[in-house]
């Protein structure tokens, strides 16, 4: 039998003879890869994005929705509806009542948001104008950066003030200075008295940058309301969260109905959506990987051909003493070699558009996914590339001379 490093040789020099159709041959691999990459890195950073703003919005944090949208288990499940926030039976009392019920509970908060149209002097745009207690922009990381925030005074009198984000600043005002200016909230006169640092887009569900937030009691005078669409309650630390949940479930069960609130932790809903994501990035990278079921295909179709042309220079190799296991090798050899080339390439190319699109969307690139997508090009090599490999070394070395 032939030396192997003689075999390997033979092979490397089979395919540089052949350059343009070696690097076609690999195309389909190297699409397979970088497509299989980009698309699972587009997964896993949308989940560490979402992650990261729960992280930011606080991790001892119970939200109570109007409705029945929590599963037996304590899970989030929006399997009997959404949230029913038209029929919210949630007050302000309960809010109340809830920061002040002590023990695990630190404090409480009170949210409604509604789409409104925000003016200023003929510019007006249409946005989430957030109805907000007290407490809430604590309770959410967000800070002023000019001005002053809500503050409880605000919501008790039911002042006609507003904070605003700095895209809407800078849509309403340009560059003059907002504070102290009266903007139009559904056709009601507020008082600007502060700007919010910009953020960006949270998980708590719209882009801070680009709304305004007012006290929740002004808010349901001028959008006729009298109920709370969200609560958030705030525990002591991260271990009181259960104890959190707890407490809350049973003081609205003495106020309402059970399947008019829901109590609903931070971790349960971003376990939930990250189950999500997980299934849809699986789903991603399962659609991209038949794009290397096809550059198998291909490398065994250019194999195949490969065989065909090199049936005399096959023949003779065997009538001059090469064994069936050598050709068998040499074949595998070149099979594997345009996969794992494909492959690499693959890889850079895909790690490389992965970080590009970072620059404008979450994208980030696992180890993981590197690993299976290199991988998964070798075990293509090795399959796709058996076939010719065993046509080629069972070729009869007599008919294979007399091959035209």
């Amino acid at each position: 039998m032939i030396e192997f490093e003689e075999i390997f040789n033979l092979a490397i020099k089979s395919i540089r003879r052949n350059k343009g159709r070696s690097i076609l041959t690999s195309l389909g691999i190297i699409i397979g890869v970088a497509s299989v990459i980009l698309l699972v890195s587009l997964g896993q950073g949308l989940q560490q994005y979402i992650t990261g703003q729960f992280e930011n919005l606080g991790a001892n944090q119970v939200f109570v929705l109007p409705g029945q949208v929590g599963g037996d288990d304590g899970s989030v499940s929006f399997g009997q509806g959404p949230p029913n926030f038209a029929g919210s039976k949630l007050t302000l009392k309960h809010v109340e009542d809830l920061a002040k019920l002590g023990g695990p509970i630190k404090t409480a908060a009170a949210e409604n948001d509604l789409p409104a149209s925000v003016s200023y002097r003929g510019e007006s745009k249409y946005t989430t104008v957030a109805g907000i207690s007290a407490q809430w922009s604590n309770m959410v990381n967000i800070e002023v950066g000019k001005g002053r925030e809500i503050n409880a005074s605000d919501v008790e009198l039911g002042r006609k003030v507003a904070i605003l984000g700095t895209s809407m600043v800078e849509d309403l005002f340009g560059i003059s200075e907002p504070l102290g200016k009266e903007i139009n909230i559904a056709e009601h006169k507020f008082e600007v008295i502060g700007v919010i640092e910009e953020i960006g887009t949270q998980s708590i569900g719209f882009d801070i940058d680009n709304f305004v937030a007012i006290p929740i009691t002004a808010s349901q005078e001028i959008f006729g309301q009298d109920t709370v669409q969200q609560v958030m309650v705030q525990a002591i630390n991260q271990d009181e969260i259960e104890a959190t949940k707890v407490a809350v479930d049973r003081y609205l069960s003495r106020q309402l109905d059970e399947n008019e609130y829901s109590v609903i932790d931070s971790s349960s809903l971003l376990e939930t959506i990250n189950s999500i994501l997980g299934v849809i990035t699986a789903a991603l990278g399962g659609i991209a990987a038949i794009s290397l079921v096809v550059g198998g295909v291909g490398i065994m179709n250019i194999m195949l051909v490969s065989v065909t042309e090199r049936t005399r220079e096959i023949g003779l190799r065997k009538a001059v003493g090469a064994k069936q296991a050598d050709i068998l090798t040499q074949f595998v050899i070149e099979a594997v070699t345009l996969s794992l080339f494909g492959g690499l390439v693959g890889v850079l190319i895909g790690w490389g558009g992965a970080l590009l699109i970072n620059q404008f969307f979450p994208a980030t690139v696992t180890f993981w996914s590197v690993a299976l997508a290199f991988g998964v090009s070798a075990a293509v090599g090795i399959v796709f590339g058996v076939a010719p490999a065993i046509r080629a070394s069972r070729l009869d070395p007599i008919e294979a001379l007399r091959y035209e």
